[in-house]
């Protein structure tokens, strides 16, 4: 391990700042490296961009989802997000969308999706999870209880797309003071004074969405999306990954070239429905998703040589 902790806050310009090693800052929460930190630390010495993929919890059953996740990993998954069900998504297109539909019908719940995480646990201590959706079904289950209980499972950091950081005390400061990395997103309307509030506090990761819009739609001008990762970077030493619109392994190749990471959801979830039967898990349902992955993170993995 090349770090023995992160610290997360802001330095004397006002700016986020993640330092490698074990010297504490004033103001600032130390957190021992996770394996967010760790997982980035290797593929960077490795010159890689690390392949993170998105996948919903119960999508299309809970069975079906547990055998996804298992797979993940050895088909190239560096880092997972498990996407959280939610009936009124703001931020994701029509794949996803439907993706949570399929899974709250099969009775997916935020209690179900942590139990996803320790049983994926039971095979895998090295991967990486992030849970990724929005703020409501926390807060029906209660902020306290729930980060209690995704430390204790192994969840390894959040994404909550409605939550703003001017609402850091909700959830954001106590996820980190328990040992668990939030993740904020920056988009390309995101300026350089409000980058500075939404890194404040940030770690893990910098999620960059590539585009104006929703999840599954296609990048227009992958030029800009290399000039705003190196924007983001002048900013801060967190990895920065690039999602939304990476559909295929030559997108991944592309945004990897200048990205930390490659986030694929919209590709993966649609290769979940195109698999069903009658609405229904098909013997091939797991396997196609996996198919994808190892294309598409060897896709991430060729860009820089």
């Amino acid at each position: 391990m090349l770090f023995l902790f992160s610290v997360v806050g802001v330095d004397s310009q006002g700016l986020n700042v993640l330092y490698p090693g074990p010297e504490p800052m004033k103001g600032s929460i130390l957190m021992q490296a996770t394996r967010i930190d760790r997982k980035f630390e290797q593929t960077r010495a490795e010159n890689r961009a690390a392949f993170v993929s998105f996948v919903m919890a119960g999508d299309p059953d809970e069975a079906t989802a547990d055998a996804i996740l298992a797979g993940l990993p050895a088909a190239g998954a560096d880092v997972i997000e498990l996407g959280m069900p939610f009936s009124d998504p703001m931020a994701d297109g029509v794949a996803i969308q439907l993706a949570g539909q399929r899974a709250l019908a099969a009775g997916m719940t935020l209690e179900k999706t942590l139990a996803m995480v320790a049983r994926f646990r039971k095979q895998d201590d090295q991967t990486p999870i992030v849970l990724m959706g929005y703020y409501n079904p926390i807060y029906i289950y209660g902020v306290e209880r729930f980060v209690e209980e995704a430390v204790n499972v192994g969840v390894d950091g959040l994404i909550v797309v409605d939550l703003p950081a001017e609402e850091d005390a909700e959830l954001c400061l106590p996820a980190l003071k328990a040992g668990l990395n939030f993740i904020r997103l920056t988009t390309p309307t995101t300026d350089n004074h409000r980058l500075e509030t939404v890194l404040n506090n940030t770690s893990g990761f910098v999620y960059y969405v590539s585009m104006t819009g929703i999840t599954g739609a296609e990048i227009k001008n992958r030029a800009a999306v290399g000039e705003a990762v190196q924007r983001i970077k002048s900013h801060t030493q967190l990895p920065v990954a690039v999602g939304f619109g990476i559909k295929t392994p030559e997108d991944a190749a592309l945004i990897g070239k200048y990205a930390d990471g490659v986030v694929v959801g919209s590709a993966l979830v649609s290769a979940v429905e195109t698999s069903l039967i009658e609405g229904k898990a098909s013997a091939n349902t797991a396997s196609d998703v996996h198919k994808l992955v190892e294309a598409l993170s060897q896709g991430a993995k060729r860009a820089r040589s």
